[in-house]
């Protein structure tokens, strides 16, 4: 969704839902809530028949700074928090990159991420925002 305080993008809030059988994910953004920390969201909710995760990305909580980020689960109703190291970003991006040097070098065997899991990763995109136009009906990503 556009906020009209940010004319020069395209999407600053984000609620997308993910179903598939009884797996349910729903991704939870705002790039501009300035109404307070208490309600301001960046996570992301797996919820399934046997359990539940909730992870949250600490970056946008508090752009740029930020605030740590979490992850919890559960199995029934009892919640655990799994102790993390480093940040969701830039993190997440330095372990892959490195690895694609490394590989590049000869250093490592095998790449950790493929082009192939890029494309499906932009096809769940292109397929988010296509939903988005057609006024939030059910568009399938493909497999």
């Amino acid at each position: 969704m556009r906020d009209p305080r940010f004319p020069g993008y395209a999407d600053t809030r984000s609620t997308i839902v993910f179903e598939r059988g009884a797996l349910r994910c729903v991704v939870t953004t705002d790039h501009g809530h300035t109404h307070g920390a208490r309600h301001a969201a960046s996570a992301l909710k797996v919820e399934g028949t046997r359990g539940a995760a909730v992870a949250t990305m600490g970056v946008n909580l508090n752009y740029p700074s930020g605030v740590p980020d979490t992850l919890e689960f559960a199995a029934g109703d009892r919640w655990r928090s799994v102790r993390l190291r480093g940040s969701w970003f830039p993190d997440a991006f330095a372990g892959t990159m490195s690895n694609l040097q490394r590989f590049a070098a000869g250093e490592d065997r095998r790449l950790v991420t493929s082009v192939a899991d890029a494309a499906r990763t932009m096809a769940l995109v292109e397929a988010c925002y296509r939903s988005a136009r057609a006024g939030f009906t059910k568009i399938s990503a493909g497999r």
